[in-house]
């Protein structure tokens, strides 16, 4: 299975890690220089939960980063698996 949140849609993006060397100039250095760039995944928060949906009356399986389960918790398991596409 993806990496990918089932409501939100989120996935992992691509970034740097960025290495700098160097005192900084109000600290009276020369000032920082980036020496490496190494790149890198920023993977979202995912967790695998059963949600049960009273409306329907039965457990549904899904795949959320945690701020799609704040999103569950506020405005309920059906208004929100309906509008994801997932009931």
């Amino acid at each position: 299975m993806s990496r990918r949140c089932s409501i939100t849609g989120v996935g992992p993006t691509k970034g740097h890690h960025i290495l700098r060397s160097g005192k900084a100039k109000k600290k009276g250095g020369i000032g920082t220089h980036v020496t490496a760039n190494t790149p890198r995944i920023f993977t979202p928060n995912l967790r695998e939960k059963r949600v049960f949906v009273p409306e329907i009356n039965r457990y549904v399986s899904v795949k959320l980063s945690a701020r799609a389960l704040k999103t569950l918790t506020k405005n309920g398991p059906y208004q929100t698996l309906k509008a994801a596409g997932l009931i």
